[in-house]
């Protein structure tokens, strides 16, 4: 056993864990990585973000191509889905990407260990490595990076073939003809997606009243219709109350939240996608008395440190939306804070996707969390039907909703459902970070024609004077 000495420890290496390793890094700091899996990266570029977003690509491809390019002149005269191929294009991609950290470590003179680091004080950590050697390093701070793991469901059992998460549903070796969705959040709007393209009937229950969890509800509205179009079947107000496997299939329960009424369904495979909660598993908190909430968060404070001044903790342990944006922009904050600089995250521009298609990105408040607030507002829309881009890119499904402060007209919320929502979602959070009004984004130029132009529209529409409509 050695003692190896840093200035940082993180443990974790997950979007929130490594741009942070290498902010310190950059900042002159001595670092060390944790890893418990055998690529860095953790469940975004491993089993979540990633992949997903290469199977969402690939599967619109394939929708694409047997129902969309006949409208531009393109016939194909026989559409064949290779899944093996879609799946080693998915695992390539995350095979470069996990690669490209290792790369990033080693250019930033950062330490790397493949193990689980559980804290044995407030500045040693007892790293179990995947080799079964062990070893102790000191650090004057550390970093708890360990992100999150799908949410279990009482009655459910996960068994990886039939019920399954996330991780699996990346993975499935033959297209269902059946499946079950619990959850109509990101997670189950994009597997669901996925698997809708290639030839799945796809059932999605959802416990609240609207897709798209914390969405302004008229937007999540029109989510819902578009989705319905595409062929996705969605039970909401519902709690799956049992799971069974009984051979071939997967029996799925659930009950009625309006009239208390019990259905059965049946599915090849359930995919549980009801959230995320915390993995603090074997870190050894209870050995240095830190912190937790009632679920499971730990608890920091404004510069994220824990009731152990030199421990800190950031992305998915922490309270907060569950993105790797957000876990990026701490563990850069955390560096600095650590560097003896100014780190701050703000947290009122934090935008969101879903990547189904349409995209759903949105930033800021909905106006349902403005009302709950008293805050008076204007609000200006503009669909994505009357843009000229968009028309010729045969993309047309969608609207832009800007909501501005109704006395300083300070850009509030943007919310976009639409073809490339995720990226047009940035210019609203520019905007919004520097205190920017609908009419700054009203009066600046948009090159023409662009699908940006629809932002612009409804900016101008906030004060109704929407050229366009």
């Amino acid at each position: 056993m050695s003692n190896q000495e840093f200035d940082v420890v993180v443990i974790g290496s997950g979007p929130g864990g490594y741009i942070g390793a290498i902010r310190m890094a950059q900042l002159g700091l001595k670092t060390a990585v944790i890893e418990k899996d055998a690529t860095f990266g953790g469940t975004c570029l491993n089993v979540g973000c990633i992949p997903s977003k290469a199977l969402l690509e690939s599967s619109e491809y394939y929708s694409a191509a047997k129902h969309d390019l006949q409208q531009h002149g393109v016939e194909v005269s026989e559409v064949k889905l290779n899944l093996k191929t879609m799946l080693s294009r998915k695992d390539k991609i995350v095979s470069d990407l996990t690669g490209g950290i290792k790369y990033l470590f080693d250019k930033n003179k950062i330490t790397s260990f493949q193990g689980t680091g559980k804290l044995k004080s407030a500045n040693k950590i007892e790293v179990h490595k995947n080799d079964g050697s062990t070893e102790v390093v000191s650090a004057k701070n550390i970093v708890l990076a360990t992100g999150s793991i799908p949410n279990t469901l009482p009655g459910i059992k996960y068994d990886g073939k039939k019920i399954i998460t996330s991780t699996e549903a990346l993975n499935l070796d033959k297209v269902p003809k059946k499946m079950i969705v619990i959850g109509a959040g990101a997670i189950g709007l994009e597997m669901g997606s996925v698997w809708a393209r290639l030839g799945t009937e796809v059932t999605i229950i959802e416990y609240s009243k609207q897709i798209g969890g914390p969405t302004d509800s008229g937007i999540a509205k029109r989510f819902l219709q578009i989705l319905k179009k595409q062929g996705l079947n969605f039970v909401l107000e519902a709690k799956v109350s049992s799971a069974v496997v009984e051979e071939p299939m997967v029996k799925i329960s659930y009950e009625s939240l309006k009239d208390g009424k019990s259905t059965e369904l049946h599915a090849d495979v359930l995919l549980v996608a009801a959230g995320r909660i915390p993995f603090s598993d074997g870190l050894g908190l209870e050995n240095l008395g830190i912190e937790k909430n009632q679920r499971g968060f730990v608890v920091v404070d404004s510069h994220y440190r824990t009731n152990h001044p030199h421990i800190y903790a950031i992305g998915d342990l922490t309270p907060g939306p569950m993105l790797a944006h957000k876990a990026e922009e701490e563990g850069v904050a955390v560096a600095e804070i650590i560097a003896g600089q100014y780190g701050h995250v703000n947290y009122e521009t934090v935008p969101s996707v879903i990547y189904t298609w349409p995209e759903l990105a949105s930033v800021g408040a909905t106006e349902e969390q403005l009302k709950e607030k008293s805050i008076e507002f204007n609000s200006g829309s503009f669909p994505f039907t009357a843009n000229g881009r968009a028309k010729a890119m045969g993309m047309t499904d969608g609207i832009v909703k800007i909501l501005a402060d109704k006395t300083t007209d300070r850009i509030l919320g943007v919310h976009i459902l639409g073809p490339r929502a995720s990226d047009l979602i940035s210019e609203a959070v520019v905007a919004m970070e520097f205190g920017g009004s609908s009419e700054d984004l009203a009066r600046s130029f948009h090159a023409h024609p662009t699908l940006s132009e629809v932002l612009r529209e409804a900016a101008l529409n906030v004060d109704k004077r929407a050229r366009q409509m």
